[in-house]
């Protein structure tokens, strides 16, 4: 059996894992977390654009005005 370990989480936030659990019909909170993370972590690269990989980070020469003293 794999290690278990206790996570602490608001009440607001186990009212959600409990809707979750049953919209998903899963037997547990850690199948629900689970599948939440597959889902944010696997979006499909279609989903960014033609420009993914090409933009680069902004630089201070990249501002369209720029404190000149």
């Amino acid at each position: 059996m794999s290690k278990v370990t206790s996570i602490a989480v608001k009440h607001e936030t186990k009212e959600l894992l409990d809707k979750a659990k049953r919209l998903l019909k899963k037997k547990s909170y850690d199948e629900v977390i689970k599948e939440a993370i597959n889902v944010l972590l696997n979006v499909p690269d279609s989903l960014f654009g033609i420009d993914k990989g090409k933009i680069t980070e902004f630089r201070e020469e990249d501002r369209l005005f720029r404190d000149e003293d």
